[in-house]
């Protein structure tokens, strides 16, 4: 394999361009998280999504949209880390996620857009989803979740503000998400929709992101808090995937006020094991450690491409390579199959994403801001 294939520090979203930080520990979250959601559809060919719970833990696999979750905390953690104490050039900043995020987003959305033209599909009702993609969770191929973080980008700035002046502003913020969404399920009689692809629900985790930075030295080397924090929560999941889990609580969407408090509980689970994760060891730059971080460094690519082959790559294994029907083999089968996908992720970052990150601007001003956090904290930062 080629040495480049390794120099991932270059490349992955990870890098603040004015400084090049880069954070292998994330990227290896970052490949765990891409895996949950590819298994979790991997096995969609076999019903395995709709199955009786598997063996402990597993649950966190057959329910694996919960990767996303993770996606979402790690989004919330890096931005705090990166814009600790830093005033920031907005319009820049933007610009530069603009540069990560949307090239392969449009090349995504045509592709979608030819498929659905060859194949005699409504062109005119998939052209209005990708306009009003931008409000609503409405983008193809997974899409929906780069509208909830663009939504998080417009409110970021007045997060960090509001833990300059009171460190304890966002535990605010996550009450009001839980009365909101409180209020919306007596009104509607289901929360579901909003609780897991939009904002409304998805504000939890990229604040408790921001949070498990914001406090991370309480859990440096915490190690049976965090593995007791783990399995508490993969012990609600194995719950939740019982009682019919994303789709059949009793149907979809589920009426079950279970989703007011989902986000909240996804979020604090996934921001202690990030915070733990990041602050307990020094990870190392072995070939095992940065083939997992090419992984995570490419798992944006793998995550939006990973929709065009998983389907067909399951129902190709079930047919023709060994059944599929017992689901513990399904998510077992999933593993060689996600390797199968990095070539892709590959592919897809060095030749579309990559390109347009020469692009990028600094967006941080020279002079910095009072440091948002402690400065006992901030001694911490790497």
């Amino acid at each position: 394999m080629h040495p480049a294939y390794f120099r991932v520090h270059r490349w992955t979203e990870t890098v603040k361009s004015s400084t090049g930080k880069y954070f292998i520990g994330l990227d290896h979250v970052r490949a765990i998280a891409v895996f949950m959601v590819f298994s979790w559809h991997f096995i969609h060919v076999s019903r395995g999504h709709l199955a009786m719970p598997p063996l402990f833990p597993l649950s966190l696999l057959t329910e694996g949209h919960v990767g996303v979750s993770l996606f979402m905390v790690l989004s919330g953690y890096l931005f705090a880390k990166l814009l600790d104490g830093k005033r920031i050039i907005y319009p820049a900043f933007l610009w530069n996620r603009g540069l990560r995020l949307v090239p392969l987003l449009v090349v995504v959305i045509v592709l979608g857009g030819v498929h659905r033209s060859l194949t005699g599909g409504d062109i005119t009702g998939y052209m209005k989803d990708v306009v009003f993609g931008v409000i609503q969770p409405s983008l193809p191929n997974g899409g929906w979740s780069i509208t909830a973080e663009f939504h998080f980008y417009l409110v970021l700035p007045l997060l960090l503000y509001s833990t300059r002046k009171w460190r304890y502003s966002l535990i605010l913020v996550l009450v009001v998400a839980l009365l909101l969404r409180t209020s919306l399920y007596q009104k509607m009689g289901q929360i579901q929709v909003l609780s897991y692809f939009t904002i409304v629900g998805r504000i939890d985790q990229f604040v408790f992101g921001i949070l498990a930075y914001q406090f991370r030295s309480i859990m440096v080397g915490r190690h049976a808090l965090t593995v007791f924090a783990l399995l508490s929560f993969a012990v609600f999941y194995w719950h939740f995937d019982s009682l019919g889990g994303f789709y059949t609580n009793p149907v979809f969407p589920s009426p079950s006020s279970i989703w007011i408090y989902m986000p909240t509980a996804e979020g604090l689970a996934f921001a202690i094991a990030v915070a733990w994760y990041d602050n307990s060891f020094k990870h190392g730059t072995g070939t095992g450690s940065r083939l997992v971080a090419a992984i995570g460094g490419y798992s944006y690519s793998i995550y939006l491409f990973h929709f065009y082959v998983v389907f067909r790559l399951a129902d190709a294994i079930h047919q023709h390579v060994v059944d599929l029907s017992n689901v513990h083999m399904a998510i077992l089968m999933s593993i060689p199959s996600f390797l199968l996908l990095v070539p892709i992720g590959y592919l897809s970052y060095r030749f579309v994403e990559s390109p347009f990150l020469k692009f990028r601007v600094d967006y941080i001003a020279a002079r910095e801001a009072t440091t948002t956090f402690s400065a006992k904290e901030s001694a911490d930062e790497e």
